[in-house]
């Protein structure tokens, strides 16, 4: 098997293959990145693994197609996760070629499955192992391991679950044999990468929509003109609570502070509310909603967003 990844996810994966004794005779991987304004630079996830196994490690499609090129290719397969390139031809003739793609084609083809699912409040999602083609993740489908979506799961956790699924799913057709695989049938939903505007918290939502953007993790907002991060949140419905230490009753108004306790910091929002339990102020690590508080001293009805 040749294996084509390159974030965490695909190394995970490639772990998981290695461990079940699955041949991987080489690791097709993007080159590795420059890390700050220095001349160092940075392996992908799937090429540290990759040397700590003992696999070889290719940077680039060419290179691939020389490798294989030269070698007795009856009964290698290519399988891919998140590779981050398109696969085109000769590639395409050389080997068959396998995608583990993280839904329930054809919802959400593209770049950011998991994302898109957890952002549109999907309550399944599955791993689906298909075909590649020149289409992008259009494929006939060899098999799909179905899987509900926590209310409270962040993309990673759900992108980490389906991964150990996916690689017994492959464990299972490398070593017994593909199925015949089967055309897509529904509408075709694509997954557009997520961007900056996808990760701004949008106050105006429901409390349960505005969790679905922290659970991608990086959202954001801004308080007195500083952006701050907000990786841990919670949905409540409460209306009451404490601030500097004097319980009050609040009219709920979306972005606005209405409480700061021990639990964290909680927001409105346009239905509901959400609990700060961990957040990230520009220049400064991860830390507790609490003690973020305890340092800026929010005021009751102190607006997120506003300057």
């Amino acid at each position: 098997m040749v294996f084509f990844g390159t974030p965490d996810i695909a190394a995970q994966v490639l772990g998981d293959l290695l461990d079940a004794g699955i041949n991987v005779v080489a690791v097709v991987t993007t080159p590795d990145k420059r890390r700050g304004r220095g001349s160092a630079t940075d392996a992908t996830p799937t090429k540290k693994v990759a040397i700590t196994r003992n696999v070889p490690v290719i940077e680039n499609v060419d290179d691939a197609v020389q490798f294989l090129s030269g070698r007795n290719l009856d009964g290698v397969t290519g399988v891919v996760v998140a590779y981050g390139r398109i696969i085109r031809e000769p590639l395409l003739s050389l080997i068959p070629l396998v995608n583990l793609h993280f839904s329930l084609l054809p919802r959400w083809r593209g770049a950011a499955p998991v994302e898109r699912a957890i952002l549109a409040g999907d309550q399944r999602t599955g791993s689906s192992i298909m075909q590649i083609e020149a289409g992008l993740d259009t494929g006939a489908v060899y098999g799909v391991e179905e899987v509900a979506i926590s209310d409270t799961e962040t993309v990673d956790e759900l992108r980490s679950r389906l991964g150990v699924i996916g690689a017994k799913q492959i464990v299972e057709m490398l070593t017994n044999g593909f199925p015949e695989p089967v055309a897509q049938v529904g509408e075709a939903v694509h997954a557009d990468k997520i961007s900056a505007e996808d990760l701004q918290i949008d106050w105006l939502r429901s409390a349960v929509e505005v969790n679905r953007t922290i659970r991608l993790g990086g959202a954001f907002s801004s308080f007195r003109g500083q952006r701050l991060k907000v990786w841990n949140a919670e949905v409540t419905d409460d209306a009451r609570g404490v601030v500097n230490g004097e319980i009050e009753a609040v009219v709920m108004q979306p972005g606005a502070i209405f409480a700061v306790d021990r639990e964290g910091v909680g927001v409105g929002t346009g239905l509901g509310s959400v609990r700060l339990v961990t957040v990230q102020p520009e220049g400064k690590k991860p830390m507790a909603a609490r003690d973020w508080a305890n340092g800026v001293r929010p005021s009751v009805g102190e607006i997120f967003g506003s300057h």
